[in-house]
């Protein structure tokens, strides 16, 4: 039997096939595979990006509800300072510093001797015019003496008054007698004549007691006026006692509050002029917060609407106020120069209006607060009182 196909052995490049591998199929060639870390770091970049926009949604919608429930009522500043009643300390009177017993920063109590002043003038000045004042007493009692005196000489011209009354009297009835005795020709021209003569005599002597009487009335009068005057003058010696030793009190500068003592600028020694500035006192109490909003925010600011407060020398910690009130005028109207808008070129300018805020006790009670500091302030709108009533309405 003849084999058409050639037999291995006559060509040696070629190779033997059974008749097995003829059966067997012919597999395809087969494709490159990718790393495995490549395609694992696709899916997790997917997964990451999904996420943070997953994130990105979140937060989007958070600050979303938080504007629309929370923020939109929300007035915000930072032009916001703490402030206090400081009290400024000034003498009233001259002198030279003879004690300095505070330093500057030192806390004080009320009463407290801050300085004093040499008061030898003073106290010269007292004793005078309280020698003047007992002076004006010894006039006074010289002055009731006379009025005594005078009094007693009235009563001494009525008596003779009187007196003169009843010589009148009897020189009227010896004069009628005598002159009815005349008539019927028993009495004498002569004894007529002496009973006329002391009918004048008495009638004078009437009129020169009377005269007696009133002018010792106007002497007492004039002593009363006297008296009147010398009270008057010895009221003002008196309150130029209460006003020597008012100026002698003055020597001593006490503390009028509990607080801390600030830009003292004197030093023992030194002349004190009246209305000098010495010190400044910045009490214990009588903290606040000045914030100043644009005019475009005073529609969600009034008294009583609570604040959120931020201060920069308390970091990470927040405390809740309250509105006090807001000023009836811009800052821009207390300037000490004020602009005026009525002349030259005009350029409208954002005004802000002072708004007074109640510090809470638990911020006062960390003992770090400073007139001046800095404070971030959220007033919260919906608190407004009108404002309460309109959203419960609108509910």
């Amino acid at each position: 039997m003849k084999h058409d196909r050639p037999l291995p052995s006559q060509d040696p490049d070629s190779v033997a096939v059974t008749p097995e591998a003829e059966a067997a199929p012919v597999e395809a060639p087969k494709a490159p595979e990718a790393p495995a870390g490549k395609a694992g770091g696709g899916s997790r970049k997917k997964a990451i990006l999904g996420l943070v926009a997953l994130l990105v949604l979140g937060a989007g919608g958070y600050e979303g509800y938080k504007y629309w429930t929370v923020g939109r009522f929300m007035e915000s500043t930072d032009d916001a300072y703490v402030q206090a009643d400081i009290t400024l300390i000034s003498s009233k009177v001259l002198g030279y510093v003879t004690e300095l017993p505070v330093s500057a920063n030192t806390h004080v109590k009320k009463g407290d001797v801050l300085v004093r002043l040499d008061d030898g003038d003073y106290r010269i000045a007292l004793e005078t015019a309280r020698s003047k004042v007992t002076s004006a007493d010894e006039t006074l009692a010289r002055i009731d003496a006379q009025i005594t005196a005078a009094k007693a000489a009235v009563s001494q011209a009525v008596a003779g008054q009187d007196a003169a009354e009843a010589t009148l009297r009897s020189a009227n009835s010896s004069y009628d007698r005598t002159k009815g005795l005349k008539d019927r020709a028993v009495a004498t021209q002569a004894a007529l004549d002496t009973a006329t003569e002391t009918l004048d005599t008495a009638t004078a002597s009437l009129a020169s007691a009377k005269a007696a009487v009133v002018s010792a009335e106007a002497q007492v009068s004039v002593l009363k006026a006297q008296r009147a005057e010398a009270e008057g003058s010895k009221h003002q010696l008196e309150l130029a006692v209460k006003q020597a030793e008012l100026d002698l009190e003055r020597t001593v500068l006490r503390a009028p509050a509990d607080g801390v003592i600030a830009n003292l600028n004197m030093e023992k020694g030194d002349l004190v002029s009246a209305g000098t500035r010495l010190a400044a006192l910045v009490p214990d109490q009588g903290f606040y917060i000045e914030a100043n909003f644009k005019e475009t925010q005073m529609e969600g600011i009034a008294a009583g609407a609570e604040v959120t407060l931020s201060f920069d020398a308390l970091p990470d910690r927040e405390f809740e106020g309250k509105v006090a009130s807001a000023a009836p005028a811009t800052g821009s109207v207390f300037s000490l120069l004020p602009a005026d808008n009525a002349t030259g070129n005009f350029t409208k300018v954002v005004q802000r209006v002072p708004v007074r805020i109640e510090i809470p006790e638990e911020a006062l009670a960390t003992g770090q607060l400073r007139a001046g500091l800095s404070v971030e302030v959220n007033v919260d709108s919906r608190t407004v009182p009108d404002q309460r009533a309109r959203l419960a309405a609108a509910e």
